[in-house]
């Protein structure tokens, strides 16, 4: 596709834009539907998003961007239907996960020869593992990736303190972890939440034993690329944790409620709930946020993820790449990051000044550094439910003691070969 002369200016404009010089305006009669997550369509993160906005159409008169916010399966779900319709938004979000399924509908545009025909400058901002999540082979880039997330062990200090916990140095290994949370049980205290219940947590304790050689699909075979042995040592740490459990879910509200009410020592998941930690800490909270431990001391477990910024392909393909490019780019990421204090895949935002130090993105930048793709690799083919589902099945059914770790492992790895046969 070779680039047009109004794409050329555009890509200048925005140069210019990102370096604060005034630009000679783009004339343009178009309106864009731009989706996005709806917690981004709410309260000061709305503003900002708004204020890009205005931005971004300063410097293109006659268009118009109408923002919507939408939940994750109304994102997915209107982006598939959309596509077959032919009424797709124009820029969208969504989770880097779902990727495949929606180039496989035809919702994503190949947006690699726009992105080659950016500046370096700009191109070489982001960081080259978010990147190349969107560039699944030679030639092709169907996302600009936007924020991420890597996990955090959140710590209720009243409660490590009554448990005679010393919180001035986090647990370095998984077996330093269990004796806290066993003492932390024996003073009448949860230790975490069951992590069997979801496949995130699964995933998140099986870095803490495994690492990207023994994790995620080979889609050449279709196979799993879960190790047996690894796999049994993880079963082992679920049916270590049943007795320190809370029997809720990582997400439930019922765990934030036993975190915030001096119940649970932890709380293993992504930045999202600071937010409502930071709330409470104004009433009496005590709370902080550190790296899971591995089995290996100077390691870490985790999971780590992407959203994504993606372009529809159609007659505004381009204007929207040009905002899609705008969005993403490093000034409008220090701002995203300052507001909600979370981090995102513009490495040279992450490294900037004015947000390499606040805690929870520098905590965060740290976890990525050791925290496996929740499920990869993407952009190749749509991981199926039962793939999913059978990796909590069988976590939940061997802490409830129906398998022992090495049954369950290799029941497990069986179905979901299996899954992924059909």
């Amino acid at each position: 596709m070779k680039t047009s002369t109004r794409l050329q200016s555009g890509v200048a404009a925005l140069a210019l834009i990102a370096a604060g010089v005034a630009t000679p305006a783009l004339a343009q009669d178009v309106t864009l539907e731009y989706w996005v997550y709806s917690d981004f369509a709410q309260g000061d993160a709305l503003a900002l998003q708004q204020e890009f906005i205005s931005e971004f159409i300063a410097e293109h008169p006659g268009v118009t961007i109408n923002i919507t916010g939408k939940g994750d399966d109304d994102l997915t779900a209107g982006q598939v239907a959309g596509a077959a319709s032919g009424t797709l938004p124009d820029v969208f979000m969504n989770a880097a996960g779902v990727g495949a399924q929606l180039v496989s509908v035809g919702a994503l545009s190949n947006l690699y020869d726009q992105w080659m025909a950016m500046p370096e400058e700009y191109r070489a901002q982001f960081d080259e593992d978010a990147l190349n999540i969107c560039m699944p082979n030679p030639g092709e880039l169907y996302c600009l990736p936007y924020t991420g997330f890597g996990s955090l062990l959140f710590r209720n200090l009243t409660v490590l303190e009554k448990a005679g916990i010393d919180t001035t140095t986090p647990p370095a290994t998984w077996d330093e972890w269990l004796d806290q949370m066993k003492t932390i049980k024996e003073a009448g205290f949860y230790g975490i939440p069951d992590q069997t219940l979801v496949f995130n947590s699964i995933a998140a304790t099986y870095a803490m034993a495994g690492d990207e050689s023994n994790w995620g699909i080979d889609w050449e075979t279709r196979t799993t690329k879960i190790d047996p042995e690894v796999m049994t040592k993880v079963l082992q740490m679920f049916v270590d944790m049943v007795p320190v459990n809370s029997g809720t879910s990582r997400n439930d509200q019922a765990t934030k409620d036993l975190f915030i009410s001096n119940q649970l020592a932890y709380h293993a998941i992504g930045p999202w709930v600071d937010p409502t930690y930071r709330q409470a800490a104004e009433n009496g909270l005590d709370y902080d946020y550190v790296l899971l431990p591995s089995v290996r001391e100077g390691d870490h477990g985790g999971i780590k993820s992407y959203e994504i910024i993606g372009v529809a392909p159609g007659d505004n393909q381009e204007i929207a790449f040009e905002f899609a490019a705008f969005i993403t780019e490093k000034q409008q990421m220090v701002r995203w990051a300052k507001l909600l204090s979370r981090y995102n895949a513009n490495a040279a935002a992450m490294a900037d000044p004015e947000v390499a130090d606040l805690p929870l993105i520098a905590r965060s930048v740290e976890s990525v550094k050791y925290a496996l793709q929740t499920h990869p690799p993407y952009f190749v083919d749509t991981v199926p439910n039962c793939y999913l589902s059978t990796i909590i099945d069988f976590a939940s059914a061997t802490a409830d003691g129906e398998y022992t770790p090495e049954e369950g492992a290799k029941e497990m790895i069986d179905e979901l070969n299996y899954c992924l046969e059909g």
